[in-house]
């Protein structure tokens, strides 16, 4: 009878190996202080420094990149994936204060291509350096017959601490409260399951079709990697008295503002506060979608939102504006339903 090995199944453990050697100096180049150890242990160690804190608390997160994977694959390109990964946790822990401190990915392939890994784990790296947190480990399962060759999934896990007294909630809230919004990079990573079936079912477009519109592939706009919110927000949450924040991730402005807010108030969206990203107004045309369903599957433009009293609000834009950033006034805190009306724009169109 003929001998078998593990790669006869399907998993090749030298080329996993090969992935490691691969995303070592990569990984590396994320470590905090704090970080304990290397790469090969059975679990990534961080020494947090509790005199830095009275009363610290943990905040953590985890979340993946959903169907926007598929566009990966079609395009056969990698390098951006997993800032999408970071972004979807890290920006989910900043909402509650927190600075993210480490990092740890989940990718499983079904067939370990050490390029294709050292790819993804780069873009996981590059997003932990811009966050200012540590990939401290994770793991590549490879899973033969259970995913296609060339095909994989990433989900990511984050923890990150802030003073127990300065811990973002809605307690803070006031109504006649402001809403600021910073703009995303485009559709991050949310509503694409609904994004593919306009763009290539109905419209039938390949992915590297170029679009006028945009100026660029249908494909490069909507690989164009989430964007990280930490370095703008940290020195914001730090310096000013932010009552609260809101990701707006899959559920859009319909399901994510109200998070934020008591169960006693509301928020009036200016729908016409910011330009609303090209990307976004084709998707509703070329898929017949209602405007209020755009609002509710999609950021529109606008990726993270801040809430903070009047005066604060001035003196946000006024500092936000300084360092070059663009910030917009786009709604306030109402009191009575706990829901979001948006007016303005395409609602009075």
């Amino acid at each position: 009878m003929e001998k078998m090995t593990y790669r006869d199944a399907g998993v090749d453990i030298d080329a996993g190996n090969a992935s490691v050697s691969l995303i070592k100096e990569s990984v590396r180049a994320t470590y905090r202080p704090e970080v304990l150890g290397d790469l090969g242990g059975f679990g990534g160690l961080f020494a947090l420094n509790t005199k830095n804190y009275r009363e610290p608390v943990l905040v953590s997160g985890t979340d993946g990149v959903g169907t926007k994977l598929r566009l990966a694959f079609m395009l056969d390109r990698h390098d951006t994936i997993g800032q999408d990964a970071v972004a979807m946790c890290v920006n989910d822990i900043l909402v509650q204060g927190a600075e993210p401190l480490f990092f740890l990915d989940y990718l499983a392939v079904g067939e370990l291509l050490p390029r294709q890994v050292a790819d993804v784990v780069a873009g996981v790296a590059r997003a932990c350096k811009e966050s200012g947190c540590a990939l401290i480990g994770g793991e590549t399962a490879e899973m033969a017959g259970f995913y296609p060759a060339g095909e994989y999934d990433i989900a990511g896990f984050s923890v990150g601490v802030v003073e127990r007294s300065q811990l973002i909630t809605s307690a803070r809230v006031r109504a006649g409260d402001v809403l600021l919004g910073l703009p995303s990079s485009g559709v991050h990573s949310n509503g694409y399951s609904l994004v593919r079936k306009i763009c290539f079912e109905r419209k039938g477009f390949k992915g590297d079709e170029y679009i006028e519109e945009l100026g660029k592939s249908i494909g490069e706009e909507l690989l164009t990697p989430t964007r990280l919110y930490p370095r703008v927000c940290l020195p914001l949450i730090r310096s000013f008295d932010i009552h609260g924040m809101v990701h707006i991730t899959g559920g859009g402005f319909y399901e994510n503002i109200p998070r934020a807010l008591p169960e006693t108030m509301g928020a009036e969206i200016d729908g016409a506060a910011w330009e609303m990203p090209a990307v976004f107004r084709l998707l509703q045309e070329w898929g017949n979608v209602d405007w209020a369903e755009m609002y509710r599957t999609f950021n529109m433009g606008i990726g993270m939102v801040l809430i903070a009293s009047e005066d604060e609000a001035v003196r946000i834009i006024a500092h936000l504006t300084a360092e070059g950033e663009t910030v917009y006034r786009i709604g306030r805190v109402t009191e009575g339903a706990h829901e979001v009306v948006i007016k303005g724009g395409v609602f009075d169109a």
